[in-house]
């Protein structure tokens, strides 16, 4: 059953240089032409199409700026395509963590943020009452629940959203280099929840650069290469790929010699 498909999905962003509200800086434009604003297209993603079944966990892999996370964005409708069409299965509930704190507000508490981050996923207070408890202990931070989150450390951040997110029992997990902050003992529990989701038929996609972790969670790799889409096969195979397009980045020289 297919729950994620792309076909032909591209999504441009416009960069603004030397753009100011200022109308001195905006009269020195017409004296000095390098100081004139300048709209540069950039295309995040161009021309994706690939298909995710329910029950998969694929890693998606690649350099700064490849596009990645614009992927996740627009499958949780933060962004929407410049062209191509992006599909997701009627009703399915997405639950994400894109970016650290999304959702959450700085001067509120961790038990204020928690109601505000799962209704925003569009649980109700009595559905949001019932799983609260749940949420508190899996985090491990009912000593800090009534700080603002604003004196939280990122760790606490991730381990407050994670378990939001693994506790709204979502049909599609979007996660976004989760393991990059957070201790050892959370990130393999953080690893057995996406698992046991898996085994319950979740369909998984996640971001990450550690090839550990992408094991440890995928049956499949994606890689993508300035907003393309470069390989799309078994685990093993995709991470070989991307460490040559590694080696190519670091080493061309040598690249172009064994070719």
């Amino acid at each position: 059953m297919t729950v994620i498909e792309a076909q032909g999905l591209s999504k441009r962003f416009l960069l603004r240089h030397n753009a100011s509200v200022e109308l001195k800086v905006r009269f020195l434009g017409f004296l000095h032409p390098e100081k004139r604003q300048s709209i540069e297209e950039f295309w995040a993603l161009k021309d994706v199409s690939l298909t995710i079944k329910r029950g998969e966990a694929v890693g998606l892999v690649g350099r700064n700026g490849s596009g990645k996370s614009t992927f996740l964005k627009l499958i949780a409708a933060v962004h929407r395509p410049t062209s191509g069409r992006l599909l997701v299965r009627r009703s399915a509930r997405i639950a994400s963590m894109i970016e650290l704190g999304v959702g959450f507000h700085g001067e509120l508490t961790g038990r204020e943020n928690v109601f505000l981050n799962a209704a925003i996923h569009g649980l109700t207070h009595q559905q949001i009452e019932a799983i609260y408890g749940a949420i508190v202990e899996y985090s491990g931070l009912a000593h800090f629940i009534d700080v603002p989150i604003k004196n939280y450390s990122s760790g606490m951040y991730m381990r407050l959203g994670f378990a939001i997110a693994a506790n709204l029992d979502p049909d599609i997990l979007l996660l976004d280099e989760i393991f990059a902050v957070g201790d050892a003992d959370f990130q393999q529990r953080c690893i057995e929840t996406v698992n046991e989701f898996l085994n319950r038929g979740k369909t998984i996609v996640f971001v990450s650069h550690s090839p550990g972790s992408v094991r440890a969670i995928c049956q499949r790799v994606c890689v993508l290469e300035q907003g393309q889409l470069a390989f799309d096969g078994d685990v093993e195979s995709g991470l070989a790929f991307y460490a040559g397009l590694l080696a190519e980045l670091h080493h061309p020289s040598a690249s172009q010699s064994a070719g």
